[in-house]
């Protein structure tokens, strides 16, 4: 379990308090935005025995991934623990999906639709934090060389929203090549037009 994930605390009950949570106008226009960057995935679940919002499911998975939630149990621990914030925005008519909820789901889905998905809606939000520094950086996996299996060792380019602290995403640097040639890839992955790319940190082998 990640640091940071313990058990979830049972939910206060309201004190009258006046209420931060966002505005149903402003629930409807995230609801548009998530379904317009993520209309490519598709639910692969069939209509019978469905509970939770397909949405639901798959941005409480991303937030929690991104709050450093490490696996499914992780994910369901946020969702409970953050349930009153996550309702002001996402459909949860039968509360918090269990953490089999999340494997099954993500078991069928296609890995490729969810990262196209999930670049398209991360490029937004920093298209809408305005131009910033995107430093790229060039890093070898430690422990991915395999001299008895004549595996080389992996490289990977990644791209980094510094001001936002958000890592956007990297691509694999491919054999007998060097880092530089990666870059385009990523930016064209990323779709980051309007910042300010930099390379400094990274070397040309």
């Amino acid at each position: 379990m990640a640091k940071g994930f313990g058990e979830a605390k049972k939910s206060q009950k309201n004190s009258g308090k006046p209420s931060s949570l966002a505005k149903a106008s402003d629930c409807e226009q995230i609801q548009e935005q998530w379904a317009e960057h993520f209309e490519n995935l598709t639910d692969p679940r069939g209509k019978q025995g469905v509970l939770h919002p397909f949405m639901s499911i798959v941005m409480i998975a991303i937030l929690a991934t991104i709050g450093g939630a490490k696996g499914w149990e992780d994910i369901e621990i946020y969702g409970v623990s953050h349930e009153n914030w996550l309702s002001s925005f996402l459909k949860l008519p039968f509360g918090i999906p269990t953490a089999d909820t999340y494997r099954r789901l993500f078991e069928k889905i296609s890995p490729a639709a969810l990262e196209q998905s999930f670049n398209s809606w991360l490029s937004s939000v920093v298209e809408d934090l305005g131009a910033q520094v995107i430093p790229l950086d060039g890093k070898t996996v430690r422990g991915s060389y395999d001299r008895n299996g004549e595996q080389s060792a992996l490289h990977l380019v990644s791209a980094w929203a510094s001001e936002s602290r958000l890592f956007l995403g990297q691509v694999k640097v491919e054999d007998k090549s060097n880092e530089i040639t990666a870059i385009p890839t990523l930016l064209e992955l990323l779709d980051i037009s309007g910042c300010i790319i930099t390379i400094d940190a990274m070397g040309t082998s």
